[in-house]
């Protein structure tokens, strides 16, 4: 089931549920229980529809915290991600619940983030070992950490904040971005990735206070 997305939207404006709030118990809990069981079922026989479904259901929440797992490098975040949706791909073979799931496919997210750290150091000569993500050691709940980027962000200038939803949520390319600010996609480019440098230094700043 190869993957055939491109790009990772961020989701700042409506972030995703936390699966194991709504799997509490109650009808709609054990709904979805069953709901992930048969997923994870169906992504185990190979069926490619439930592969997509459980790929637009999970992105986003994983996105999230693989962007605070690694310190705000959206390419890494990305690339943690997509890698942990080919491991499902390969070795999902069931879920007993929505939870199981979920803290399946984010332990799995945590390894992929973890062994990209590691290539990067290997073929970088300069990685200072306090960059490294406390992937492994790092205690602190899945929500835990989505509220630290939550926090980031709002942290940041309204109108860094906007550039980056037009960008990541409304997927406005920077042509479209530059017309709606009156300026050219040179500029919008440099403005991003000034944002960005912000976004990175907001959220280690956010789990360093935690």
């Amino acid at each position: 089931m190869p993957l055939t997305t491109t790009t990772m939207p961020l989701l700042f404006k409506a972030p995703t549920p936390c699966p194991a709030a709504d799997a509490a118990g109650g009808p709609a809990g054990l709904a979805a229980d069953a709901g992930a069981r048969r997923l994870a079922a169906a992504v185990a026989r190979g069926d490619e529809a439930a592969f997509g479904e459980l790929y637009e259901r999970y992105q986003p929440r994983l996105f999230r915290l693989a962007l605070v797992l690694a310190r705000g490098d959206e390419s890494m975040a990305q690339d943690a991600v997509q890698s942990a949706f080919v491991t499902a791909a390969r070795k999902l073979r069931g879920a007993e619940g929505e939870e199981h799931l979920w803290n399946w496919l984010a332990r799995v997210t945590r390894q992929q983030l973890a062994k990209i750290w590691r290539q990067q150091q290997r073929t970088s000569a300069v990685v200072a070992v306090a960059e490294l993500p406390e992937c492994a050691a790092d205690g602190q709940p899945d929500a835990r950490l989505e509220e630290c980027l939550d926090a980031a962000l709002l942290a940041m200038d309204e109108e860094d904040r906007q550039l980056m939803e037009w960008f990541y949520f409304d997927r406005l390319s920077h042509k479209e971005i530059g017309e709606q600010l009156g300026t050219t996609t040179k500029s919008v480019s440099s403005r991003l990735e000034r944002a960005r440098v912000k976004l990175r230094a907001a959220i280690t700043r956010r789990l360093h206070e935690t």
